[in-house]
């Protein structure tokens, strides 16, 4: 093997795939990052035997041929090199030199053969959409996902393909999140698919809106995703997703508005007085108005309070504010509508979009 490759290309490459490589591989082997060379392109692969990668750019392919060089060593020598072109090229099967500008580097590697193998996706059914749709899809439902509940199924998110109609829905038990949309084209994409939520933050950081378009493709026990020549591969969760339909609450004919910035800016003021004992901030609705306000022990006492269209008895709930502003960080709009029917039933936040957001109320403090 021997290539020349921009280095501005291949940090490119790196910066898309590098979280791909496990910090604690089960094996050697994963660890390192297979490097390619074949018709003018330069080929990065990298996996977890959960969820792979494979990222490309044109390259001067003077010689087709492989390695697998130590991901972390390589990665942090790219980004050091200062001359605009690297080569790549193998002086034994397992020996890369690497050469940029007055730099010189002998790397130690292992075989191709002895690198997984990408899994086959030919058989799945595809799905094309807007890169910036499905790109807003995962973003507003992965933050709602559990990442280390000792129920895996929380541990992703879930896709569901219904009737031309794509949706994802995240939970950790205690905050929800579904976002839904339309499919542009038809697809015979009807199932559910659990998304492992690694795969689903390095779908987000690999979604390029400058790619108009992207496609899903959907297998039995796998999902991948196939963007501007890269590709991402990621197994499925095994499990039964929870049935969440009979927390989220019915949509009301008059939701209380709520100005979003402001109410974000005003729970940030009150969360300060709440602590690892008390992590709960009280919501008091009265006539025209919403009243916040946390306690402390140790601290003390935040009181704030913002305009509000209620007009019904006094009614008061409380939320953990850090959950509260997860969902208005991922809401859009000036005015928000909060739904609420009693102190003991979850909340439910809309937008204009296609996204609703639930939280679980807390505990009211006499």
């Amino acid at each position: 093997m021997k290539v020349i490759v921009s280095k501005v290309d291949l940090a490119t490459l790196i910066g898309k795939i590098q979280n791909i490589v496990p910090a604690k591989p089960a094996v050697p082997i994963l660890s390192n990052i297979l490097i390619e060379a074949i018709d003018d392109q330069l080929i990065l692969s990298a996996t977890d035997l959960t969820v792979s990668m494979r990222v490309n750019c044109e390259a001067k392919v003077l010689q087709e041929g492989s390695i697998t060089l130590p991901a972390k060593r390589f990665f942090q020598l790219v980004r050091e090199l200062t001359a605009p072109h690297v080569e790549i090229h193998l002086q034994t099967p397992e020996i890369a030199m690497i050469n940029s500008g007055s730099s010189h580097f002998k790397v130690n590697g292992m075989t191709k053969e002895e690198f997984p193998a990408l899994p086959d996706i030919s058989s799945g059914t595809s799905i094309s959409m807007q890169t910036q749709t499905l790109k807003d899809l995962l973003s507003k439902t992965a933050f709602a996902a559990a990442r280390d509940d000792s129920r895996q199924v929380l541990n992703g998110v879930l896709l569901q393909t219904i009737n031309s109609m794509i949706t994802f829905i995240g939970t950790d038990g205690k905050k929800l999140a579904k976002s839904f949309s339309p499919l542009e084209e038809p697809s015979d994409a009807q199932g559910s698919y659990i998304l492992p939520i690694k795969a689903v933050e390095e779908m987000v950081r690999l979604l390029d809106p400058k790619d108009d378009r992207v496609v899903l493709s959907l297998l039995q026990d796998k999902v991948a995703l196939e963007i501007g020549g890269s590709l991402l591969v990621s197994k499925l969760v095994a499990g039964q997703y929870p049935d969440i339909s009979r927390i989220i609450p019915e949509k009301k004919k008059n939701p209380i508005q709520l100005h979003r910035e402001e109410l974000i800016s005003l729970l940030r003021q009150v969360s300060l007085f709440t602590s690892e004992n008390s992590s709960s901030v009280r919501f008091s609705f009265t006539t025209g108005e919403l009243h916040l306000s946390a306690t402390s022990g140790e601290i003390g006492e935040g009181r704030v309070h913002m305009p509000a269209n209620y007009g019904g008895e006094k009614l008061e709930i409380a939320f953990n504010p850090n959950y509260f502003l997860d969902i208005l960080r991922h809401s859009k709009d000036e005015t928000v509508h909060f739904e609420i029917s009693d102190s003991y039933n979850p909340g439910m936040v809309t937008d204009s979009s296609n996204a609703l957001f639930v939280l679980m109320p807390m505990r009211l403090d006499v």
